[in-house]
Parts: C-alpha cells; structure tokens; sequence
C-alpha cells in the first residue's frame, strides 16, 4: 500500500512536468517503453533492479540507452536509479497512464469475455456503459475462456460480473452459507 502512494506522487510529479512541456504522450510513450524492456529482457530487469550495481554506473548505462527518451522520462528513470527507487518504475507507469487517461476525460475499461466479441457487440456495450456512467472510456479486451460464457467488466476500482462462472460461483458461496 505504501509503495502505491509512494509510486502516485512521483506519477504526479512526472505527470505535472510533462504536462507543463506539452509532452504528456512523448513521456507516457517512453515510460511505457521503459516498462516493455523491463518486462520483456530478464538480463535489463535484473541489472536495473539490482542494488549491487553502483549506482553512477547503472545511471550511465541506462542514459545511453535511453537516449531518444524525452527529457521528462529519462530523468524521471534516472531519479529513480539516484534514490534507489528502481522497483517503483512499474507501478509509476501504471499511475502515469490511469493520470493521462483521466486528463483526457477517459476512464479504463477491461472487458473480459469468454469469447472474442464481435465490434458490434463490443460497441454497443460500451456505448452503453458510457451512458449510463456518463463517461468515455479507454477499452482493453481480453479472453478468457474459463468464463464459460458472458462478459466481465472492470472499470477501475468496480467490477461488474456478468460471466457464468461468476454466477455459479455466486451459487456456491449461497449454498454454503446455508445450514
């Protein structure tokens, strides 16, 4: 819990200063890249994660690797590094991303069916959603299989469950609470 409020203050720092650079979606790109490597290069993950590499010399190789990073990033990267804070970067992109959403008057929506729905269907239900919650939404679909059927949505902190599996779950929990 605290490394999230601690990860949404340098995500507002770095948001207020890419905001004021006119440069929200330069940083929210780099930041993203960032958040790519580290994901995908065990070999980056562990050198930018160890507290064994000296410090300068993590600082120097990630600055010539980042070269094309806008300014606002890279250094935001390279406070990161000088504090120690390196295992804060992913959760500081997560919080970057929910800020440049929420500026652009857009909210995050996961759709998780079991099936790939049609564009159809999946405008119509978010067309819908955007009515009644009276807002637009940025929107991630994903397939999940397990559901058996039906759709599960998430927008931010709610979750609406509309899959089978979810209803036979709600089924279960009712037969075992009574006596």
């Amino acid at each position: 819990m605290q490394n999230e409020t601690v990860a949404r203050r340098y995500a507002i720092a770095i948001f207020s200063l890419a905001k004021e650079q006119d440069a929200v979606d330069a940083v929210g790109r780099d930041l993203a890249t960032a958040r790519t490597l580290l994901q995908s290069d065990d070999d980056f993950r562990r050198f930018f994660a160890s507290p064994v590499v000296d410090r300068t010399k993590k600082s120097a190789v990630v600055a010539r690797a980042f070269t094309t990073f806008a300014e606002v990033a890279l250094h935001a990267v390279l406070l990161l590094i000088r504090k120690r804070r390196e295992a804060l970067l992913l959760p500081i992109v997560g919080e970057f991303e929910k800020l440049a959403l929420a500026d652009t008057g857009r909210e995050p929506l996961e759709i998780t069916s079991a099936r790939p729905l049609s564009q159809t269907e999946l405008d119509e239900l978010v067309a819908r959603l955007g009515r009644i919650y009276h807002k637009q939404f940025e929107v991630r679909q994903r397939v999940d299989s397990a559901l058996l059927g039906g759709v599960r949505i998430t927008m931010g902190d709610r979750r609406v469950d509309g899959t089978i599996a979810g209803r036979l779950d709600d089924f279960a929990r009712a037969l075992s609470t009574r006596k």
